[in-house]
């Protein structure tokens, strides 16, 4: 007998099928619309300050090595400078100069030159005595008619001689005990104070060949090898001060409501591990247009800036250090 019953057609295939599809697509439109977590990533700064010398010189001695940390004070590199050397003997010249004629000042005139003026001032006083004496002889016989009126003038001219004389001596006996003018004395004190100013510079200059660290901090870099010259103001070695140490981010304009001053974020240091640290933002500044992000349509969009932000550990990070990465998600 024909079986003449009809097969009914399976749909659950394409129903699975239709139906992984529909979920396939809806799974992707989430992944693809949903906000992402975006990474912005950071780089640890330190303040570093340079070491260099007022004067030209030679290295002479290098007393720490790259890596070194160094305390306040301590003498990093001794330098040569025979330069310095010269303007020191020279300035010690000019001072021992300037203070012998400040003492010759101050001390007035010798002893000899004081009884050599005053020997002058007695004789001129002697010579006086005698000249009043034969004036009034003079002046009694003109009187009586036994000399002429020329040969008393004569006498008298003689006498007036002698008392201009007197006075001359008179004087420089007196000068001689007063010693020198309170201008010259106030002049060979002001070369005194002068060539002790040029001393005082030297004495700066050879501070300057012995360079100390002046903050502490660790030695990053050493420019010039022991017996290299150097100039004023070149630099010879780096110094990081790592207590001032922070961690600079690039953040676009439409991120930046994240990052107001005074504000604490969360970021990982990756060369340190997983575990997140605080830093608290204390300096923001703009980067100017070079930073700027240029916007692709010409409607509905615009440039945003980029922004340099600051942060600093909230507590010391033990291991951090300059140049790692630091990566905070938002």
């Amino acid at each position: 007998m024909t079986n003449n019953i009809e097969k009914k057609p399976n749909i659950l295939p394409p129903l699975f099928i239709f139906t992984a599809v529909v979920a396939l697509v809806v799974a992707g439109s989430y992944f693809a619309f949903r906000e992402q977590t975006e990474t912005i990533q950071g780089q640890v700064e330190v303040t570093q300050y340079r070491v260099s010398s007022k004067v030209p010189s030679r290295v002479l001695k290098i007393h720490v090595k790259e890596g070194d940390s160094v305390r306040a004070g301590d003498i990093l590199v001794t330098l040569e400078s025979p330069e310095v050397e010269a303007k020191r003997e020279q300035a010690d010249a000019a001072v021992a100069a300037a203070q012998a004629i400040e003492d010759k000042a101050q001390a007035g005139a010798r002893e000899e030159q004081i009884r050599g003026a005053r020997a002058l001032w007695e004789k001129a006083k002697v010579a006086v005595g005698i000249m009043q004496t034969s004036y009034d002889r003079i002046e009694n016989l003109y009187r009586e008619g036994v000399v002429t009126g020329q040969r008393r003038d004569e006498v008298k001219a003689q006498l007036d001689a002698a008392l201009a004389d007197e006075r001359a001596a008179k004087s420089q006996y007196d000068m001689a005990m007063n010693g020198a003018q309170r201008q010259d004395i106030a002049a060979a004190s002001a070369q005194v104070r002068r060539a002790q100013g040029a001393a005082h510079e030297v004495n700066a200059y050879e501070r300057e060949t012995t360079l100390r660290a002046t903050q502490d901090g660790e030695v990053t870099e050493i420019f010039p090898s022991v017996g290299e010259l150097v100039g004023t103001g070149a630099p010879i070695m780096n110094v990081a001060v790592m207590q001032d140490i922070w961690v600079t981010f690039n953040v676009r304009e439409d991120r930046l409501a994240n990052f107001a001053v005074g504000r604490v974020v969360q970021a990982t240091v990756p060369a340190l591990g997983e575990k997140a640290y605080s830093f608290a933002v204390y300096y923001i500044k703009d980067l100017g247009s070079y930073a700027a992000w240029k916007a692709t349509k010409t409607t509905g969009q615009y440039d945003m800036k980029t922004f340099e932000v600051r942060c600093r550990p909230v507590t010391p990070i033990p291991g951090m250090r300059p140049g790692m990465s630091v990566l905070l998600k938002q």
